[in-house]
């Protein structure tokens, strides 16, 4: 029976009361429910026991995964479930395990985001007697959903690092919670155009490249320009598999892309964005130009 909780302490306190976004970051659009509960009420334990204790008595945690190791991304409407899981293991054995993704500085006093899982108890399968692997999904969406508002990308400053909690419950109740154990990228989907003219074009005369960089605004469901973004503009002749770069150019005010370049062979043009933290990288599919 869960009885008995001896946490490891490697992060703060675990008990969690309600917590509202500031005004400031919701910005009007109403605060979602982060009403995260502590581990030892998740796990069904008395929060009397579930203060710091001896941490070898607790559950060890490895192999934690969050989407197979890949960051999260998000468009503008269409939800997401991702697949989370770790190895648990203590010598009376594996009852249950929690992973749940945040964002903020501190889970008590500076939460703005939360991402909870799908499952009021993960799966777990037991490899030996004292080891298991357990699973949980967690479902993203983009937006603010005002009938639970929880979990929710309601604005693009939760766009970027966040913050993995991982916990595990033995057998006879001891349990290992982290509230820092690793970080993952949640990202807003990014978008990337190219046309190259004219069309055919005799060698020796100028191409004109231009395209547009954008991505999803979690605020509005739109997307827009991504300024002042460094992309490379790269070609790969008729015959070939491989693009090389041919120069780079920032993003103008609007995400908007335009340079040129002198017609030699034909090719594919595209333009190419590396990412960064809050914008995964993307390529944009190549134009052909026939030279003349």
């Amino acid at each position: 029976m869960r009885i008995r909780a001896t946490v490891a302490a490697v992060t703060g306190a675990l008990a969690l009361s309600a917590l509202v976004v500031p005004a400031a970051q919701a910005a009007g659009q109403g605060a979602p429910s982060l009403d995260r509960p502590s581990v030892a009420e998740r796990f069904g334990t008395s929060s009397a026991r579930s203060a710091f204790g001896v941490a070898s008595a607790a559950p060890t945690v490895s192999n934690v995964t969050v989407n197979a190791g890949k960051n999260i991304v998000l468009g503008t409407t269409v939800a997401k479930t991702i697949n989370v899981s770790l190895t648990a293991s203590h010598p009376s054995g594996i009852e249950d395990a929690y992973i749940d993704l945040w964002h903020g500085t501190d889970v008590q006093d500076d939460l703005n985001g939360w991402l909870p899982p799908n499952e009021e108890t993960a799966s777990c399968t037991a490899t030996s007697a004292t080891t298991s692997k357990c699973k949980l999904t967690i479902t993203v969406r983009p937006g603010l959903h005002s009938d639970d508002g929880i979990g929710d990308l309601y604005a693009n400053l939760l766009a970027g690092t966040w913050h993995v909690t991982a916990a595990a419950l033995s057998k006879d109740g001891e349990v290992y919670s982290n509230d820092f154990y690793k970080t993952h990228k949640v990202q807003r989907l990014s978008k990337l155009t190219v046309n190259a003219s004219p069309e055919p074009v005799k060698k020796g005369k100028t191409i004109t490249v231009v395209g547009k960089l954008s991505r999803a605004n979690w605020e509005d469901g739109k997307y827009h320009g991504y300024t002042g973004q460094p992309v490379k503009l790269q070609f790969r002749k008729k015959n070939s598999n491989t693009y090389s770069t041919v120069k780079t150019i920032k993003t103008n005010s609007t995400g908007n892309l335009s340079t040129t370049v002198k017609a030699s062979v034909d090719g594919y043009f595209r333009y190419a964005f590396a990412g960064t933290s809050t914008t995964p990288a993307v390529n944009a599919t190549g134009d052909f130009v026939d030279v003349r």
